[in-house]
């Protein structure tokens, strides 16, 4: 029984640790990068990043099996490359969760970016900085409370994510098989124990995480 507890608790968190640093490396550099830029189709672009936060789940796992199955070109050369498909994988997980959770971080990232002071970053400019070197020294310190906040949500929204996992990754047992797909099982199955035994680990999980980012905005 604890085995079967934690398997699915032990997938989670390692999806929600790879998938969340992807996606805050990801969110932060972009976030930076149209913080500073305007463009033609600018709007366009934040509006496909953003997409996933409104979109249904089983679109977003329906779009990703388009982009990533056996029918695409991307599909089959990972499958060339790797010997296998993609979907069905842990890795699938790990796309599905980055796909629903950069919205969170990006937007995050860009508020805090926005809000930092530009005469600040233009001083350092004057000083001889490097664009790297503000982002790095200047940029990040002055907007870390988003930053963290984004990616405190961003885990925690990786770590909830179960319909576009559950189409593209499936529910594997020991593969792919979270604790959102796990409980949906349970419940299913009418092991009403084990489902609540990983509801309450979820809730305080995420509980934690939410409360940490009210003290981070305060």
């Amino acid at each position: 029984m604890i085995e079967e507890f934690l398997i699915p608790l032990e997938i989670s968190i390692k999806v929600a640790i790879v998938a969340g640093i992807i996606v805050i490396i990801l969110g932060t550099i972009i976030g930076r990068i149209l913080s500073l830029k305007s463009f033609k189709g600018k709007t366009l672009l934040e509006t496909i990043i953003m997409l996933p936060l409104v979109l249904p789940p089983t679109v977003v796992g329906f779009l990703l099996i388009v982009i990533f199955g056996r029918q695409s070109i991307l599909g089959r050369l990972i499958e060339w490359f790797f010997n296998q498909p993609i979907i069905f994988t842990w890795w699938a997980a790990v796309i599905a969760s980055i796909v629903v959770a950069f919205p969170l971080m990006y937007q995050s990232a860009k508020t805090g970016f926005l809000g930092v002071d530009k005469e600040i970053e233009d001083a350092a400019r004057v000083c001889g900085a490097n664009e790297w070197e503000i982002f790095f020294y200047i940029s990040i310190p002055l907007s870390s409370k988003a930053i963290i906040s984004g990616s405190l949500l961003s885990v925690a929204r990786v770590l909830g994510e179960f319909g576009a996992t559950l189409m593209f990754a499936g529910n594997i047992p020991g593969v792919t098989q979270t604790v959102p797909t796990a409980i949906y099982l349970a419940i299913d199955s009418g092991n009403m124990k084990m489902a609540w035994l990983w509801v309450i680990s979820m809730v305080f999980i995420s509980f934690i995480m939410l409360i940490i980012v009210q003290l981070k905005q305060k």
